[in-house]
């Protein structure tokens, strides 16, 4: 009924079931059925419903054919049906309900095809024929010509660097320039600004996810997700303050699991105390933007945290990327903040508050808002970085090879008495 529901078909299961109201219909279909080497018993009398007491209480089959002539909610029922289909199962619905919007609709839900009555023996063996196909095609990521999916985590180093910012502005450069399915998780529960960046309502996805991690499948992924545009899909939530986030983290990896069948691009918004309980979240991903500014307070947490991906993250690449670059102004220069952190940066990104603002107002991403500004240019070039680090096989070490030093108190110190030395030696006015 999905992507990961389409991808394998066990071998101890029925080929084909059918549950269809009324004998006119069943009539058509038995002959095809035949003729296609199948069981004609398994055409069965009775609807939706039917089908989803009998597949309560035995396997379903690798191809369903189910009635929804009378179902009053089709699009409701489907969802029982999905409870009880195992993975690997492709559904065609048929009925007698001539409306685009729910041919749509039950496609965007997962079923493989809709079929109207009256039927014909043409309509059954094409749609039957077809169905067949699925399993003739190569199975996900089973194939050389398959793409790899890449997984990326945006973590912000203090609060206000801009993380979020970059996270809607490189979703959208991943589904619109570069044209990959992408999955957008902000995994901020209270205050994410995800869908609001993208000028969307968050709806119930994630917080339905974390309430019942064990619902969570392709179909339930296409169900949740908020689509953005054709290859653009957030999962985001504004959940009532008052309720604290009371999860072990399953809901999450199921979800970044689900997202590895039905998109090439993940990108995580991750705040750093979701990083800090729920560390397994970063088993599979490829790159981690660490974002920061040049200030003190952020060249010392980018240590911290540097140190901690090395160790519950060794696999992950790590672009440091710095946010609100402003020559002349910031705390610290690039040099010495390069210096304390014994790396160096990977993207530097202008501050540009004028072009922030206009994207606000417009309701859309940075960089789809502002598309010739230097700031843009920089976000860019970190999307091209993230899709080549996602692609290459060796990580590049998180201390790019640096000597081992007192980094952590000397650096900053010196950093800080630097700052005090500079601030006193300024001339009055």
């Amino acid at each position: 009924m999905s992507a990961s529901l389409k991808s394998s078909m066990p071998g101890n299961r029925d080929v084909f079931a059918a549950y269809v109201c009324d004998e006119n219909a069943l009539d058509v279909l038995r002959p095809v059925v035949i003729e296609l080497g199948w069981a004609p018993e398994k055409c069965n009398k009775g609807g939706l419903r039917n089908a989803v007491q009998s597949l309560s209480v035995s396997a379903s089959p690798n191809i369903l054919m189910v009635d929804l002539s009378e179902s009053g909610d089709p699009l409701n029922d489907i969802n029982a049906l999905a409870e009880v289909c195992e993975p690997g199962t492709v559904v065609i619905a048929i009925g007698q309900v001539n409306d685009v919007r729910l041919y749509r609709d039950l496609l965007a839900s997962g079923i493989h095809d809709y079929l109207l009555k009256p039927l014909s023996a043409n309509m059954l063996r094409d749609s039957l024929t077809q169905a067949q196909a699925v399993f003739m095609a190569p199975r996900s990521g089973e194939d050389e010509g398959v793409k790899r999916h890449i997984s990326s985590a945006v973590i912000g180093t203090r609060g206000g660097v801009g993380a979020s910012t970059l996270v809607t502005s490189l979703a959208w450069l991943f589904s619109v320039d570069k044209r990959m399915p992408t999955a957008l998780l902000d995994l901020d529960v209270h205050f994410g600004t995800g869908a609001l960046t993208l000028d969307l309502e968050p709806g119930r996805g994630l917080t339905d996810a974390i309430d019942n991690p064990s619902r969570i499948d392709g179909l339930f992924i296409e169900r949740a997700m908020i689509r953005a545009n054709d290859n653009l899909a957030i999962l985001s939530a504004e959940a009532p303050i008052n309720q604290p986030l009371m999860t072990d983290g399953a809901a999450f990896m199921q979800l970044q699991e689900e997202f590895k069948h039905t998109f090439e691009m993940t990108v995580l918004d991750m705040p750093r105390n979701m990083m800090i309980n729920f560390p397994h979240l970063l088993n599979d991903v490829n790159v981690v933007v660490l974002v920061t500014e040049m200030s003190l307070a952020s060249a010392r947490d980018t240590i911290r945290i540097l140190s901690w991906l090395k160790t519950n993250a060794p696999h992950a690449q790590v672009l440091i990327t710095a946010n609100k670059v402003q020559p002349g102004v910031a705390e610290i220069s690039k040099a010495d903040f390069e210096a304390s952190i014994e790396r160096k940066i990977d993207i530097a990104i202008p501050f540009d508050q004028k072009a922030a603002a206009n994207a606000a107002k417009l309701g859309k991403t940075f960089v789809d808002a502002n598309g010739s500004t230097k700031a843009t240019a920089a976000i860019k070039q970190l999307a091209l970085q993230i899709m080549g680090a996602g692609e290459e096989d060796a990580p590049v070490s998180n201390d790019a090879g640096a000597k081992k030093s007192l980094l952590g108190s000397l650096d900053l110190k010196g950093l800080l008495a630097k700052k005090k030395t500079d601030q006193v030696a300024e001339p009055a006015e």
